[in-house]
């Protein structure tokens, strides 16, 4: 079985920012994407998701409204702003950018300039 993480400080508006781009969705849809699309290693918890969705709210960067399930209850469904994909977008660059630097250090094997 594979091993649980937590998500990196810094990493989780960019995932849900990316899982949100792709349809809107509640809390607990938000959850079980996040699981399903790291292969079950990295786990949400709603500690950390309600907060994190109120703060991209505030920012603009993301919207919700109450809409009935697919089991005909009702929850918040959180959806992408505009702003919310231009965040996407930088936010996506600044992790390639960052990801390629900390793979450079890790992958190191030669010596230093």
């Amino acid at each position: 079985m594979a091993e649980k993480s937590e998500l990196l400080q810094g990493t989780l508006d960019l995932l849900l920012l990316k899982i949100l781009s792709l349809e809107p969705m509640h809390g607990w849809g938000i959850t079980l994407r996040m699981e399903q699309m790291s292969g079950s290693v990295l786990l949400l918890n709603q500690g950390s998701l309600y907060p994190a969705l109120e703060r991209l709210r505030e920012k603009g960067w993301i919207r919700s409204d109450w809409q009935l399930t697919e089991n005909n209850r009702r929850a918040r469904y959180y959806s992408l702003t505009a702003a919310g994909r231009r965040q996407l977008a930088a936010e996506r660059a600044a992790w390639k950018r960052t990801s390629a630097a900390v793979n450079a250090i890790v992958d190191w094997v030669g010596v230093v300039p």
